[in-house]
């Protein structure tokens, strides 16, 4: 069986439009000199523990709250279509936590790096694309999100104000259209 990359390429660049590192960037530099410091290999090795756990045991937690998986993958869209909207408007939808006290677990491992849009993403991965896709793109991003970590002070200068704007418009535009995929993929099942 080959590998399918198509598959890795699409569920690699949705979660990286989610996990939107590049435009988190602005925030994680505030916390990290509120914080004097940041810890850039705990962060992401927490925030990929949680992805994984999600990845393979969010399916038991959907059971025991009676969905399915196509159900909360069309609700997911819907968070994915609310980020996408609020990247490419510059309205905060949702609202976030600026108690940058609690160190490097909260807020940038959880919820910045892996919030509730990035574990909605992975549940709605899941009722298209196979885990070992999903598990390998959730890799992928978290040796990005390392190397974005450590290199922080440079992102700033090499893409200024303006730069990191355009890029966070960009990934909206590109999450709207994910969402639009999702949910028209598994909307018909609730039409049978």
């Amino acid at each position: 069986m080959g590998i399918d990359f198509d598959q890795l390429l699409t569920v690699t660049f949705t979660l990286f439009a989610v996990i939107d590192i590049v435009g988190s960037v602005p925030i994680i530099i505030s916390i990290k000199e509120k914080m004097g410091g940041l810890r850039s290999f705990q962060a992401t090795l927490i925030s990929g523990g949680l992805m994984i756990l999600f990845l393979f045991a969010g399916r038991s937690f959907l059971n025991i709250l009676g969905l399915d998986v196509r159900s909360f993958a069309v609700g997911g869209s819907v968070v994915i279509f609310l980020l996408g909207l609020e990247m490419v408007l510059g309205h905060e939808i949702f609202k976030g936590d600026n108690n940058a006290k609690s160190g490097t677990v909260v807020p940038i491992a959880f919820p910045i790096i892996a919030g509730s849009g990035t574990l909605t993403t992975i549940m709605s991965l899941k009722a298209n694309y196979q885990e070992t896709y999903i598990l390998a793109g959730i890799v992928i991003n978290l040796v990005i999100v390392y190397i974005t970590l450590k290199s922080l002070g440079i992102i700033k200068r090499v893409l200024g104000d303006s730069g990191l704007l355009a890029v966070r418009k960009f990934f909206g535009v590109i999450l709207l259209a994910i969402a639009v995929k999702i949910f028209s993929s598994n909307i018909s099942v609730f039409g049978r």
